[in-house]
């Protein structure tokens, strides 16, 4: 067994949407911290990675201690939460590494290029598992995660962690689908195959298997107030009567009877349509204004102002409020600054990604991650109408108008829910604490 020695210098390269790859700098770590250094060559040629953080300059540029374990949000965003953190772990631990020694650094290494948007970073960690199997069935891969996750089996290990590059504690993998023969996956890009996030299921989550139908339920709900959602599939396991391959979009060819344990799948933006080289360059609001995700830490306030001066759209600071407020009425209290993400084209043009992560999440404390105007929940209309002017609404009535498409297509749940064969006392739930919601804040209408 090789001794462990950690990464102190990593080349950082950016793939383009044309399909090109270029260097864009250096990152290198000593005792004081983590050091970035932009190429002369990018810099002449193209466009600024993290406006908000990081000087684009050939000056050293050294990352906060706080709060992306000594990284610079830009690439703090290159790596896994959760999920992917544990499936890392355990694959040092085969090789005799305690996870205590490895650092940020090395699991950038240990990326490589198989994680969400367009960095990647060289040389790769010698410790990357190695998956030899080109093509992995769902249901195998479904069921090993499950088991893992419930920490019962540690099953086709490192096709789970080459995988599982993606953010959150849910299990979940970045797959590659066939569209002609769906049954066809593989968990490293192919030519003329789909790139995909799949979410699985398990009963140790709030909304145990019916994580996915509800979560599908809920970005149909977004779509039909107005807001940009990714692209979605519900795959439904084999062994669940009556055969069904899929449920595309939002809309389900689900039998009556069919049971609701599905895997909820979302076609991934962060690729373009030229195939899997094809890349945006991504980043969430976290790494974009060194927020600490696992705590309370911005105001919707703060996300509408700096994605409207990142967009240099006035539009995109109405999507966001939007979003906040779809959020409040939904009960989505997971609204972390994780959940909200940009994208950069070659030009240097930010847009906002597609809505994600949203679901049905209550709080133990009724509380939202990101507040709205200083209130973590019931905002005052004040409070809401303060986010409307930061938001660029001319007249407060314009603002209500899109908290009444909100709600126009929350009253869609039971009928919604029902389709996507969710089960009953679940529907019952929610609705309560929707209609819960709506009383809390039904004075935004007045």
């Amino acid at each position: 067994m090789s001794t462990f020695i950690p990464i102190n210098k990593l080349d950082v390269y950016r793939r383009m949407s044309e399909g090109q790859r270029v260097q864009v700098g250096q990152l290198a770590q000593n005792k004081q911290g983590v050091y970035f250094q932009y190429d002369v060559g990018y810099l002449q040629s193209y466009h600024n990675l993290s406006p908000f953080t990081l000087p684009f300059t050939t000056a050293l540029s050294k990352a906060p201690a706080r709060p992306h374990h000594g990284l610079h949000g830009v690439f703090a965003d290159s790596l896994p939460d959760g999920w992917g953190l544990l499936l890392m772990d355990r694959i040092f631990r085969q090789h005799g590494i305690v996870p205590q020694q490895v650092t940020a650094m090395d699991r950038l290494a240990y990326i490589g290029g198989s994680g969400i948007g367009a960095l990647s970073y060289e040389p790769v960690s010698e410790w990357k598992a190695e998956n030899k199997e080109q093509w992995t069935p769902l249901d195998k891969l479904a069921t090993a995660a499950e088991q893992v996750f419930d920490g019962e089996s540690e099953s086709i290990l490192a096709a789970l962690a080459n995988a599982g590059g993606s953010g959150g504690a849910r299990p979940k993998a970045l797959i590659y689908i066939d569209p002609q023969q769906k049954e066809r996956l593989s968990t490293q890009p192919h030519k003329n195959l789909q790139p995909w996030l799949i979410k699985f299921t398990s009963k140790n989550l709030p909304l145990g298997h019916e994580e996915g139908v509800c979560e599908a339920a809920y970005l149909t709900m977004a779509k039909q107030a107005g807001i940009d959602t990714p692209e979605w599939q519900l795959f439904i396991p084999p062994t669940t009567p009556p055969t069904t391959s899929s449920m595309t979009s939002g809309t389900s060819n689900a039998k009556k009877g069919t049971q609701a344990k599905a895997w909820l799948a979302m076609k991934r933006f962060d690729i373009g349509s030229q195939g899997t080289d094809s890349r945006y360059h991504t980043q969430t609001l976290c790494g974009l204004l060194d927020a600490d995700y696992r705590q309370p830490s911005l105001d919707y306030e703060e996300s509408i102002k700096a994605s409207a001066a990142l967009c240099k759209s006035p539009a995109v600071g109405q999507q966001q409020f939007t979003r906040a407020l779809f959020n409040l009425f939904a009960d989505n209290q997971d609204d972390h600054t994780k959940n909200s993400s940009f994208l950069m084209d070659d030009n240097g043009q930010w847009r906002l990604a597609p809505f994600y992560d949203v679901t049905f999440s209550p709080s133990p404390y009724h509380q939202h991650m990101m507040a709205y105007a200083g209130y973590g929940q019931q905002p005052t209309v004040k409070a809401i109408q303060a986010l409307a002017k930061q938001a660029n609404f001319a007249q407060w009535k314009e603002a209500q108008q899109e908290i009444s498409k909100i709600l126009e297509a929350l009253s869609q749940w039971k009928n919604i829910a029902r389709e996507l064969q969710v089960d009953s006392k679940t529907i019952k739930i929610i609705s309560k604490r929707l209609d819960e919601v709506y009383q809390e804040n039904k004075g935004l209408l007045k």
